[in-house]
């Protein structure tokens, strides 16, 4: 499963695959505009509070037609805000005494900007003067309405139950957050490695630091909902082993490896995750006296 668009071909393979691969996918939005009109005959159903979904088995493929009211709130305020600034800038722009070169620039600068409220303005610019006019695209901005906070998956999947294909779906996040957490969180980094054993290792250890991770994340949960683990991890951070080295009269050497001592905020946390640091390693000495350095 993917959260992206990948080609026909790619579907293809999958498809052609023994056994075949499951997939679910997003679609690109030309597919919504051609399966429009079929989707309004089909009645929503709920996969979950304030998400509903329409069915629509196609050539061998399920395609799930999805809206979030969370999501449509949260894309219609953004496409708001960008287009208020937009036509405020375009005023701004309009009574500014500029060249043509200056007025391109700026126009790309607000285009680069509001993105999206820039597709739903017309704006002409005189091809030999610095002078331009702008309206508002009508057409674009209900098919953007429309569309807001809504998506096309696609799928080769048979499961009907509106409720577990969203369930399928969702999992596509927390896929991603791992992906993000090992570069983040973990700081995990591409090593260019020349064995086959060597990449499975660092798989292996990339693997092992996730577990640890999501049980710290887990165990947050639990025991203390308001940290996340890349706070406590930057708390723990504070905690530092050290080894200290003593040389004694006789010639050898004492060593001490010690952690420091947790600060107050960092105890209080130990207690609140019920985790007890170890007693300090003994001490060790070395057995024989350090050769003395011949003089050169």
């Amino acid at each position: 499963m993917d959260r992206g668009i990948p080609t026909e071909a790619v579907l293809e393979v999958m498809r052609q695959a023994d056994p075949p691969v499951s997939y679910l996918v997003g679609t690109p939005k030309g597919r919504l505009s051609r399966l429009e009109q079929e989707l309004l005959t089909k009645p929503w159903h709920e996969a979950r509070p304030g998400v509903q979904v329409k069915l629509l088995p196609q050539d061998g493929e399920l395609y799930v037609f999805a809206e979030s009211k969370d999501r449509v709130a949260k894309e219609r305020a953004m496409r708001r805000r960008q287009l208020k600034w937009l036509w405020t800038r375009l005023g701004q722009l309009s009574a500014m005494r500029l060249t043509r070169e200056e007025l391109l620039m700026k126009l790309g600068a607000a285009r680069q900007k509001a993105p999206t409220a820039w597709r739903l303005v017309a704006i002409e610019v005189d091809p030999r003067s610095p002078a331009f006019s702008y309206r508002l695209d009508r057409t674009k901005l209900r098919t953007a309405r429309r569309r807001e906070g809504r998506y096309l998956l696609r799928t080769n999947l048979t499961e009907h139950d509106p409720a577990k294909l969203w369930s399928y779906y969702l999992q596509l996040g927390a896929v991603e957050e791992a992906f993000k957490n090992l570069k983040g969180d973990l700081a995990i980094r591409p090593i260019f490695h020349q064995e086959e054993a060597r990449v499975e290792a660092h798989i292996f250890i990339a693997f092992l630091a996730y577990c640890l991770q999501v049980t710290l994340k887990r165990r947050l949960h639990a025991l203390a909902p308001g940290l996340t683990p890349r706070s406590v991890i930057e708390k723990f951070s504070a905690l530092q082993m050290i080894d200290v080295h003593v040389p004694t009269t006789d010639g050898r050497e004492l060593m001490l490896t010690r952690y420091t001592q947790p600060e107050p905020e960092l105890s209080l946390l130990l207690d609140k995750l019920k985790l007890d640091l170890p007693a300090q390693p003994p001490p060790k000495i070395s057995a024989t006296a350090a050769t003395p350095a011949s003089p050169m």
